[in-house]
């Protein structure tokens, strides 16, 4: 049974890190991409026999720990792969940052649909390429990818790398198998190297469904995949990820940089967790799924009825995206709505923008929780725009 708990003094970033993120700690935490839910019990009795049964030496994963994965990845999202494709990173972010710094070299330019996962900008700015930003356009309650702006983008500015969020973070965007054919061919005509983040694939709602980049045609040889269920099972401490290589010339390049920089394997508690999680955890998921789902219909229904906030579609993630147009002008003024009035955690929008005020009308709110907290979280919005 899902259960709620409450994180607070438990070293979690999410709650005992409001202070360095906000500089305040009395907020209600409804931001950074972590659950709030209590750990699947197959996972937590696989790691406490573990724990009692095993000592902590050098260990190797068994064969089951990929076939776990395998099985996963064609039951729910009919991508059939080899266990010699599964390379190792300890997270997303670092397999992107790897695999950006691979494929380029200092002043390459670099390119994401805005807005976007800052963590992604933070990978292009900190290794020195050159950050290009192609804003997608808002239609209604979503967003779509200007497909013409894109490929001008990639030409003006010889772009070498494209790193794709699919599903979309922040806007809970599921792309169509149209639009990521016409984007892949893009990269392809253009010479453009794609990596393609895909940790949120498990979260599909209201009829969307996520398709792998690597499903819609054949570009092996252009293209990395990178998933984990650090979302789906909040596992993020476990440093546990999927790296998906078809094309043996790629995977070995890949290989050979995570070697020369000696990171070609996690920790044992990583994959036990992991394996758990896969092999017995989807009834777990499918309460989780059911909770967030109705934190989501609560937020659109209560904030559109009581306010002028828009709440976009989410069609994946666990994260909301909302529009405080109608109430901020300014960076300032939605900290003032959020922050000091309704003393909320939010993911701001113009961190997920060129910083400044850009796109901050917008915040991300994070639906892995208790419905009391998202009641509570909206109370107070409502409150504060009032």
């Amino acid at each position: 049974m899902l259960k709620y708990v409450d994180r607070k003094n438990t070293d979690c970033a999410k709650w005992d890190g409001l202070v360095r993120q906000f500089g305040e700690d009395d907020l209600l935490a409804m931001w950074v991409a972590d659950m709030d839910f209590e750990e699947a019990d197959c996972i937590k009795k696989a790691l406490i026999d573990y724990v009692e049964k095993v000592p902590f030496g050098y260990y190797s994963p068994r064969a089951s720990y990929k076939e776990a994965f395998i099985d996963w990845e064609k039951k729910y999202h009919g991508y059939d792969i080899k266990p010699e494709w599964i390379c190792f990173s300890p997270g997303i972010v670092a397999a992107f940052y790897w695999a950006m710094t691979m494929k380029t070299k200092p002043g390459d330019g670099v390119i994401l649909l805005s807005p976007i996962y800052y963590p992604m900008m933070n990978a292009i700015k900190y290794n020195e390429r050159k950050l290009v930003m192609c804003d997608m356009i808002r239609t209604g309650n979503t967003y779509e990818v200007d497909f013409a702006k894109f490929e001008k983008d990639i030409v003006d500015n010889d772009v070498k790398v494209f790193i794709l969020s699919s599903p979309h973070n922040p806007t809970g965007r599921i792309f169509t198998k149209e639009e990521l054919k016409c984007m892949l061919d893009i990269c392809r005509k253009h010479g453009v190297f794609v990596i393609s983040d895909e940790i949120h694939q498990d979260f599909e709602w209201n009829g969307h469904v996520h398709t792998p980049s690597a499903l819609i045609g054949d570009y092996d040889d252009m293209m990395i995949t990178m998933c984990a269920v650090s979302k789906t099972f909040n596992l993020a401490a476990t440093q546990n990820s999927f790296i998906i290589i078809p094309d043996e010339k790629l995977r070995e390049e890949y290989n050979t940089f995570a070697r020369n920089i000696n990171v070609t394997g996690g920790n044992a508690f990583g994959y036990v967790a992991v394996e758990a999680a896969i092999r017995e955890g989807r009834p777990w998921f499918e309460e989780c799924k059911a909770q967030i789902w109705e934190n989501y219909c609560y937020v659109k229904e209560t904030l559109e009825k009581e306010t002028e906030i828009v709440v976009e579609d989410l069609q994946g993630t666990y994260l909301v995206w909302l529009d405080f147009g109608k109430y901020v002008k300014t960076q300032a003024d939605i900290e003032e709505i959020l922050q000091k009035k309704a003393k909320l955690a939010f993911d701001y929008g113009n961190w997920f923008g060129r910083g400044g005020d850009d796109f901050c009308q917008f915040g991300r709110m994070n639906l892995a929780t208790s419905l009391e907290n998202v009641k509570e979280a909206c109370d107070r919005i409502i409150k504060a725009v009032k």
